[in-house]
């Protein structure tokens, strides 16, 4: 068989990587889906979405003697704007979530997390913590200097 290009290697994929296992964006991307599956699987007692607990979270999380807009929450999760809606309203059916006015501006939203979020989010967080400390815990005593790597990519984020 010939190469496509004198440039492509043997493999096929023209990749500044001798081995697939070097690239760390296929290696965030395999630790991503297998913590994902973890976090499912932790958060199916509570018939929450990871999502949806991300969101519920943040938002007992940020102050709540403010009112807290849909955006200052989705900037908060790093969530897309269209998707935080569609959760909120799937939060807002289960009693979870109420949205009411918001007291400075009319165009807002004020967000809310019921009595019964609050609580389902603070026995969900004791899973999602454990399940975490689990999935970590490969890493040992580097877990500090990777939530630190994590911290600096997170800073990406926001310019």
């Amino acid at each position: 068989m010939t190469r496509p290009h004198p440039e492509v290697p043997a493999s096929g994929l023209a990749t500044e990587f001798a081995d697939a296992e070097d690239s760390p964006g296929l290696l965030l991307w395999q630790v991503t889906n297998t913590w994902q599956a973890a976090q499912r699987a932790a958060l199916k007692p509570f018939e929450l979405t990871h999502v949806q607990f991300v969101l519920l979270a943040s938002l007992v999380w940020l102050d709540p003697e403010a009112p807290v807009t849909q955006k200052q929450l989705a900037d908060h999760a790093a969530a897309d704007a269209m998707m935080t809606s569609q959760v909120l309203r799937t939060l807002e059916e289960r009693a979870l979530v109420r949205r009411g006015t918001h007291p400075s501006d009319r165009r807002a939203k004020a967000l809310e997390a019921t009595e019964a979020g609050r609580d389902l989010v603070n026995r969900a967080v004791v899973a999602v913590e454990t399940c975490d400390r689990q999935f970590f815990g490969a890493v040992g005593d580097d877990v500090g200097r990777l939530t630190a790597l994590l911290k600096r990519l997170a800073a990406n984020r926001r310019g």
